[in-house]
């Protein structure tokens, strides 16, 4: 069985690609018996394309979110990363609304981290909008930002960087909102593709239970990313 699949991931200078998701994603196309092809696809396309089928399933830290539900079917979730506060050491910033009270405060166009900082940090803090995050990160660095709301996962490299840390500390998670908060990455599948989706979650399950995914994370994170 052959499935092109789709994956917001980078290639290593060789061109091949790597990462924590690129290892999962082999994993899972084994344990599905599938011969997976990887289609980069571009971001505002990608549902479009599994819903026409060029590609049959999306692995690339989509978040699982009821709009998107309304489109497509996910997989249970494969990995979660918390909402969190990075700011400048010189800073007493904390994740809440009183701790940023007069902070410049950088967000990410289009991200759930955007309609969250809207929502709860717009009355306490600047909000300056950014079309990408290494455009956040370099302005925190020349301290323009006093901190930036972010994906946890997506600033561990910066963090555990040199630069990261001398500049700059993790001030910890904000708080919940399910209105607004993903209940983790999922698979995203053909809604018509049932089968498919209970192989998937079956797959899932069989990693979390040997260990298997555990191996595969641990030479990535110091930190179970699957969450509770």
């Amino acid at each position: 069985m052959r499935r092109a699949l789709s994956s917001l991931l980078c290639t290593d200078a060789s061109g091949n690609w790597s990462g924590w998701e690129i290892d999962f994603i082999e994993e899972l196309c084994d344990r599905l018996d599938a011969k997976c092809e990887i289609k980069p696809v571009a971001w505002e396309g990608i549902i479009p394309a599994l819903k026409t089928g060029k590609i049959d399933m999306i692995i690339g830290s989509m978040s699982i979110t009821p709009e998107r539900a309304e489109q497509i079917a996910f997989s249970n979730k494969y990995y979660s990363s918390p909402t969190g506060i990075l700011a400048r050491k010189s800073t007493d910033i904390e994740p809440t609304p009183e701790g940023l009270e007069g902070a410049y405060l950088g967000i990410q166009s289009g991200t759930n981290q955007e309609q969250y900082a809207r929502k709860h940090f717009a009355d306490s803090a600047t909000l300056n909008v950014y079309q990408t995050l290494n455009e956040e990160l370099q302005d925190l660095v020349a301290g323009r930002l006093d901190a930036i709301v972010a994906d946890t996962l997506a600033v561990q490299t910066f963090i555990n960087s040199e630069t990261g840390q001398s500049c700059c500390e993790y001030r910890g998670e904000v708080a919940s909102d399910p209105e607004l908060m993903s209940e983790g990455m999922g698979v995203g599948l053909r809604q018509s593709d049932t089968e498919l989706r209970e192989r998937v979650n079956s797959a899932i399950d069989a990693m979390r239970a040997d260990s298997t995914y555990e191996e595969i994370s641990a030479p990535y994170f110091d930190f179970d990313i699957y969450g509770s």
